[in-house]
């Protein structure tokens, strides 16, 4: 290896390192945690196993068939983990809908068990001739949902007003660098044999998330790096009669039409439904009732559960966690000892106890 390739090797595998340093740190040691932050931190992972892959078949051609097709495999899921992380920031997401978990389960379902049936080391046709262009077919199709995730946010860059905010910016600029690495490898895919471009890929990355710590480190202030949502209370003040029409309003519209049943509910759907903005809403929220939405929705859930068990519905505790809008056991739980200061099982056991005395 001549004096290039090791700047080449040493770039391009400092790239890789630095990346999945960032992904751990996201995904299992940050200490706000977030839904952003998650899928941030999948797609760092994802990125880094691939682009280490790349670095080291690109030096080590004999390198053993199982790291090939653990990069393959990360490859499958580099374009679910940047919708998701777009998708999650748009729309403030802090509750991971079942239905994201159903689909990322079937997807790693998918690559592990093609993995298991067709390992790489005995099957390297199939993954050369059939398996890799399904994979990049995927990642395309994640691309292209993903562009049609930010349409709006593409069309805020060419406008004055009100233009693209910089978290948006950011968004945008995380999805072109990861257009750029899928070109680079989709194109060392197809021109392989005539030109040497399969390494691009792993440069490109390296530059991108240099880029992104330079920024991290040089703001100040990084907690609204990917915050989308408009800030708080720039409009002006509601006032209490207005408000408390609103919220009459707003508990009709939540009564009759049960609209805490839906688990992934947002503050934007709701405000859309009452013709607020969603800061609008939020600002009603917290100034006339002193809850954030989260907490305004869970209540309604917590006491549609609370009639349920005293009407001695044939529903689990658990179902009936489900049935009221919650996506999981564990939230329910603990919405339920947050709101009625005691456990679902404590609260029925009481009710139990009252009706037999």
């Amino acid at each position: 290896m001549n004096e290039g390739k090791y700047i080449l090797f040493f770039l391009g595998g400092l790239g890789a390192f630095n990346g999945l340093v960032i992904s751990i740190y996201l995904l299992f040691l940050s200490r706000k945690k977030n839904l952003s932050a998650f899928f941030l931190g999948c797609l760092l992972l994802m990125l880094s196993i691939r682009i280490g892959k790349s670095v080291f078949v690109y030096f080590n051609p004999a390198l053993p068939k199982i790291y090939l097709q653990i990069g393959l495999s990360a490859c499958f899921l580099i374009g679910p983990a940047l919708y998701y992380f777009v998708r999650s920031t748009l729309e403030q997401r802090t509750n991971f809908p079942r239905s994201w978990k159903l689909q990322i389960a079937a997807l790693v379902g998918i690559i592990l068990l093609t993995g298991i049936l067709f390992p790489y080391a005995i099957y390297p046709r199939y993954w050369n001739h059939y398996i890799v262009y399904f994979i990049y077919a995927e990642w395309l199709l994640y691309m292209i949902a993903t562009a049609i995730a930010l349409r709006q946010q593409w069309a805020k860059l060419f406008v004055r007003t009100p233009g693209a905010s910089n978290p948006e910016k950011w968004l945008l600029a995380i999805y072109a660098g990861n257009a750029l690495i899928f070109l680079s490898f989709l194109l060392s895919l197809f021109l392989a044999p005539q030109y040497n471009i399969y390494f691009s890929s792993a440069l490109i990355f390296s530059f991108l998330l240099y880029l992104v710590i330079f920024v991290l480190l040089y703001r100040k202030k990084t907690n609204d790096l990917f915050n989308t949502a408009p800030p708080r209370y720039t409009v002006k003040k509601i006032s209490d009669h207005d408000a408390a029409t609103l919220l009459n309003a707003l508990d009709q519209l939540m009564v009759e039409k049960e609209l805490y049943k839906n688990p992934n509910l947002t503050l934007g759907e709701l405000a859309k439904a009452v013709n607020l903005s969603s800061h609008q809403l939020s600002q009603v929220l917290n100034d006339n009732l002193g809850k954030p939405f989260s907490s305004f929705i869970n209540e309604y859930r917590i006491n549609a559960a609370c009639k349920m068990i005293t009407a001695n519905h044939p529903f689990s505790l658990e179902a009936i966690g489900y049935e009221v809008g919650f996506n999981s056991k564990s939230t329910f739980y603990a919405s339920f000892k947050k709101i009625k200061g005691t456990t679902p099982l404590l609260y029925k056991e009481r009710l139990d106890k009252s009706k037999a005395s």
